[in-house]
């Protein structure tokens, strides 16, 4: 069976590297693209890129509305069939403008991966996403073991989270150099904090940052020391 094809794979790290160095598009954004291109090819059994029609985007659009999650079991949502059908979009509308494919792909061919209005409207329809509430987190926090210092570790870390509203990925890659308890501040230098948009913020909640319901790590002198070296 056939499980790729070397025309395409070329054609694709061109655009990957485009998709990077033009657009400045991140590694996960470049997962999702690649994971719509590899759904559409494995419709077409890897066929020619240059092989492209347009019944080829309607087929593979009627496809892909009757597949299923493979976590939740049910047909894959309106956001998920919009935003794969928008990378797909994109990258045949570069093809189209790329040596080799102008004379065989329009630019309007693209359009054809669309949704219609409704389900456009449908996938883009703004979700509250559940959340826990303060007191539920605050029985979190107080119910969490705190015999060891790691165990008390992560409850300042709970604690911290909710208090600042940073990212996982922006607490992960917190020193103790971006945290100043005595001022009530944390900064998230984005050069080296991992912040969404790679931007640069400071939460200043000085009464907050005070009032942790986490208790601090208690070390003696020397861990104090190796701690600040390792900042």
């Amino acid at each position: 069976m056939k499980t790729h094809n070397p025309q395409n794979e070329r054609i694709k790290r061109a655009y990957f590297t485009y998709l990077i160095e033009a657009k400045g598009f991140s590694e996960a954004t470049l997962d999702g693209v690649a994971k719509a291109l590899n759904r559409f090819e494995t419709y077409t059994r890897f066929r020619d890129f240059k092989s492209f029609h347009i019944e080829q985007a309607k087929g593979f659009k009627a496809s892909l509305a009757d597949q299923t999650s493979v976590r939740t079991k049910d047909r894959l949502s309106k956001a998920t069939l919009y935003a794969t059908l928008n990378a797909l979009k994109r990258f045949f509308v570069w093809l189209a403008g790329q040596p080799g494919y102008k004379s065989r792909i329009s630019y309007s061919d693209a359009e054809y991966f669309n949704l219609s209005a409704k389900e456009t409207r449908i996938a883009k329809a703004h979700r509250d996403a559940r959340v826990p509430t303060l007191e539920q987190i605050r029985h979190v926090i107080q119910t969490m073991p705190a015999s060891t210092e790691i165990e008390r570790r992560d409850r300042a870390l709970v604690a911290l989270t909710i208090l600042t509203g940073a990212r996982d990925g922006a607490i992960a890659s917190l020193k103790l150099k971006h945290i100043d308890i005595d001022q009530g501040r944390v900064d998230q230098d984005a050069r080296q904090v991992k912040t969404k948009f790679s931007k640069s913020m400071h939460v200043s909640k000085q009464r907050r940052l005070r009032e942790s319901p986490a208790p601090s790590v208690n070390c003696d002198s020397s861990q104090k020391a190796q701690a600040h070296e390792n900042a």
